[in-house]
């Protein structure tokens, strides 16, 4: 696995072995920080769910100021510790270790991005709802295609919908400050 472009473009990442943690595909992330890329400058991002924490690694290497890791599982957490340190950006970044339902209320970012294990789908929703009570400015849901998941969570409304082969990502925005992505 590698960080896909920005600044620590082509660095290798270390993951965990085994079918316990998904990374998220190149080819997905790719495309989902070809549409953040007019947003990501400055802002903190939270990687909810973060496995290898690639995703939120990503952010960083596209400019976010800061990244927040939520995993539950110790060895993954303790994986994103190491490739922080092996790109030296531990300053930039903040590792949670624990349920992502029990972090979210204590989470302040602009943009959240979350993917559970497909296992747990209740995660979603309760995930969700409880972004939803805090209406961070985007919230990105990545899940399998066939999953249906509601088109509004409290004041967070889809604003889109991206299916790429067997992974779909859908984005939420606060009703009243629907920005175009």
């Amino acid at each position: 696995m590698r960080v896909i472009g920005g600044e620590f473009r082509r660095r290798t990442l270390h993951s965990l072995p085994g079918l316990d943690i998904r990374p998220t595909p190149d080819r997905l992330r790719e495309a989902l920080f070809n549409i953040l890329a007019p947003r990501i400058d400055g802002v903190v991002f939270a990687d909810l769910y973060a496995g290898t924490g690639s995703v939120g690694i990503e952010a960083l290497s596209r400019g976010a100021s800061k990244a927040i890791f939520v995993e539950q599982k110790f060895a993954a957490a303790r994986t994103i510790r190491e490739n922080l340190r092996a790109l030296g950006i531990e300053g930039r970044a903040e590792v949670r270790q624990g349920r992502a339902t029990a972090m979210i209320p204590r989470i302040e970012a602009d943009i959240v991005f979350l993917d559970p294990p497909y296992a747990l789908e209740t995660e979603y929703s309760a995930s969700l709802e409880l972004l939803a009570a805090m209406a961070p400015a985007l919230v990105i849901a990545q899940h399998p295609p066939r999953l249906k998941l509601a088109d509004h969570y409290g004041r967070l409304h889809r604003t889109r919908l991206l299916k790429q082969g067997d992974n779909a990502l859908s984005f939420y925005q606060p009703a009243n400050e629907t920005i175009e992505i």
